[in-house]
């Protein structure tokens, strides 16, 4: 299913909100969600785009050829390309053999994307770093450009995945697609109760349809995700909103690479986050944002980051002995079972009267 049949909803009855990102950024999850599309339909349907033709003076057939090479491609790299330029040589790694470089070129202007002169030995060391993930990595997120307001503090924050992504495209629920189609038709009939009604039952799938600034709508997938090895301070703890708002400020507007190494027990999905190529948890340790989460993670990397940051008192760091936000949390946990010893007493009263279920 791809987001093209989104583009219908227009006019009064959409109230879908605007994500705050840069033009850019959209416009780059745009183009290479279109050649994700089309490779898709492809190897769905076997067709190749109709306006193709005439761009390139390749014959169907041949046509046909060059996009099975590409999907072959973009299957064995372990993650889509995340800017034009990865985009643009995975389709030149792909075509590589062809020789036809005018064809190649216009096959690229098709898709907006650059024509890069790339040496063979090039060629190789770039399609090699499309397949090459750290140790432990289970599978990698390209994220639409992220809105600051769904970053709920210094570690965490909900994501949106475009459903022409590869990873996604085969996990849209039936009852989502036929949701969506049903928004579709209550949209061209003017049912604007209709229309609200089901966007409410996707959210609840973790879907929603979200409005691009070039008035084109997709379907996207959240997901909530945690920065791995770091823990930040909560909102209510000393230098928490301030940690909340240097992480907004790193990712607002723009697209991450986000490499999932497992989830936790909330159901997050634990991983490393990437933004045009910048670390983010090494950003955050570095400015004295986040402690490391040495319990969880051992990486030395992460424990030279802090004591650079707690050294030169920076962030959290200028108070000489701030707390740790496991700390924080487990003195919260105890005054609450201090302050409610009767509430606590009748619960596990309770518990023991229930009776026991078999497994």
């Amino acid at each position: 299913m791809g987001n093209a049949i989104l583009r219908c909803f227009k006019g009064e009855c959409d109230d879908t909100p605007r994500r705050q990102s840069s033009d850019s950024a959209w416009l780059i999850a745009i183009i290479v969600g279109n050649l994700a599309r089309d490779l898709r339909n492809f190897e769905t349907s076997s067709q190749v785009p109709e306006r193709l033709s005439q761009h390139v003076t390749l014959s169907k057939k041949t046509q046909a050829k060059w996009y099975a090479k590409i999907l072959a491609t973009w299957k064995e790299s372990n993650s889509p390309p995340r800017t034009l330029e990865e985009a643009a040589i995975l389709v030149i790694c792909a075509l590589q053999d062809q020789r036809d470089e005018l064809n190649l070129q216009r096959f690229l202007q098709f898709y907006n994307l650059p024509f890069l002169e790339i040496e063979e030995t090039e060629a190789e060391e770039s399609d090699s770093s499309l397949n090459s993930w750290p140790e432990g990595v289970k599978f990698e997120l390209c994220t639409l450009p992220v809105d600051a307001k769904l970053v709920g503090d210094g570690d965490g924050m909900t994501v949106h995945i475009n459903t022409d992504d590869p990873y996604e495209c085969d996990k849209v629920p039936k009852t989502v697609q036929r949701a969506v189609r049903a928004i579709h038709q209550a949209c061209a009939d003017g049912d604007c109760s209709r229309v609200d009604a089901l966007k409410k039952y996707i959210i609840k799938d973790k879907y929603r349809i979200i409005n691009l600034p070039n008035n084109e709508e997709i379907l996207a997938r959240d997901y909530r995700i945690r920065l791995r090895g770091i823990d930040a301070p909560e909102i209510n703890m000393e230098y928490g909103r301030e940690a909340r708002d240097e992480l907004r400020k790193l990712i607002q507007g723009k697209p991450l690479t986000i490499q999932v190494y497992g989830k936790d027990r909330y159901r997050r999905l634990v991983g490393d986050v990437y933004c045009n190529g910048t670390f983010i948890q090494e950003k955050l340790l570095r400015r004295g944002c986040a402690w490391h989460y040495e319990v969880y993670d051992k990486r030395p990397s992460f424990a030279q980051w802090q004591r650079e940051a707690r050294n030169a008192h920076r962030g959290l760091w200028a108070n000489p002995n701030p707390v740790a936000p496991w700390e924080f949390k487990r003195n919260e946990m105890y005054k609450k079972n201090v302050h409610e010893p009767h509430r606590n007493r009748r619960n596990a009263q309770k518990e023991q009267q229930l009776p026991i279920q078999a497994y």
